[in-house]
């Protein structure tokens, strides 16, 4: 919609604690810039939390925030809900109160990272299209079965939209800004905080090949993972993984001593558990029910293999691994992940 002389967007950001600082700022850049650019104030953005003050995200720089209003109070035009871990305690009565009003007066409402969650636990999402960050992509679909959840970096389901975070928080900003002002004030609001490049709706949270850095995987190893990764729940044995590429056992194993540096049977089962981990931490499903999910067939075994690679039982871990810090940050494979990435969710 093109904006009048007069005409000023209001946005509310809500943050839960251990929200990404990160990703939260990046998507208000591009409005920042905006404003800059134009001369005038077209943006004006206000900072809420459940109680008001210092919210503390994941990064440990507090953020001064406005209590949550007590009524919906004046609609803004777009409300973005920004949390991290554990979504679930934090989507609170009143907090979902706001989110629901807002949406009935015909407000903007996105969620940012895993603010979906809660905007699925206010009943915003139901048979729309939505994601989260990877790592909670599985929790998302066992939690939500009645969204369709996509690995995308943000989406758009008419005044719904999501998005994982990092980065992408900005490419999202950037098409709302695009969609408000039209491309002539995105692009130079995209270049005046150094984005080149806007990644396009559809945009996989991990795309195939990907490797930022340049390190170059042989092909033969990313299709085992590939396979590996589209039967989490049926585990495919590894010489009939070698046997489908047309490879010799002992080549697998000797590539992935070199660039992994784990056996294929090692990796596989490691990613396994951690799907397993975030079945266990981010759902209430049973230990039986996130065994077979993770594809063991004895609950002993998988025990056993959990506390191996995490260091305490999946029972235990239930309760201590819900403390939002960095170092339980594992990586998550979703049933359809195209490609490994190795690193840390912050």
């Amino acid at each position: 919609m093109p904006l009048g002389r007069s005409d000023l967007i209001e946005l509310a950001v809500i943050v839960t604690p251990s929200f990404n600082a990160f990703a939260t700022l990046g998507f208000i850049d591009p409005f920042r810039a905006a404003n800059y650019l134009e001369g005038r104030q077209l943006f004006r953005w206000r900072f809420y939390s459940q109680s008001g003050g210092i919210c503390v995200p994941s990064n440990g720089i507090g953020m001064d925030c406005e209590p949550l209003p007590a009524s919906a109070g004046q609609t803004p035009d777009i409300a973005l809900i920004s949390s991290s871990w554990t979504p679930e305690r934090h989507g609170s009565k009143k907090l979902q109160f706001a989110l629901q009003n807002w949406a009935r007066a015909g407000a903007t409402i996105a969620g940012l990272d895993t603010g979906a969650f809660i905007m699925a636990q206010s009943g915003l999402l139901k048979n729309r299209r939505a994601t989260v960050h990877y790592e909670h992509i599985d929790a998302f679909k066992e939690s939500y079965p009645d969204t369709e959840v996509v690995e995308d970096l943000f989406a758009f389901d008419g005044r719904f939209a999501s998005c994982c975070g990092g980065t992408a928080s900005v490419d999202f900003a950037l098409h709302i800004l695009q969609g408000i002002c039209g491309p002539a004030l995105a692009n130079a609001a995209s270049r005046y905080i150094f984005h080149p490049e806007l990644r396009e709706h559809g945009t996989w949270q991990q795309p195939a090949g990907a490797e930022p850095l340049g390190a170059t995987v042989p092909s033969v190893v990313k299709q085992v993972i590939r396979i590996m990764e589209e039967n989490l729940e049926d585990p495919v044995k590894i010489p009939e993984i070698c046997s489908r590429l047309g490879c010799s056992h002992r080549h697998v194993d000797r590539l992935f001593a070199q660039y992994i540096k784990k056996s294929p049977s090692l990796y596989y089962r490691d990613i396994r558990l951690d799907r397993a981990r975030g079945l266990v931490t981010q759902t209430e499903l049973s230990m039986s029910e996130i065994s077979v999910a993770s594809g063991f067939s004895s609950q002993v075994h998988f025990s056993r293999s959990y506390k191996d690679r995490f260091g305490l039982p999946p029972a235990k871990d239930r309760v201590e691994g819900r403390v939002p810090f960095e170092f339980r940050a594992w990586p998550m494979y979703g049933e359809t992940s195209r490609n490994r990435n190795d690193g840390q969710k912050s």
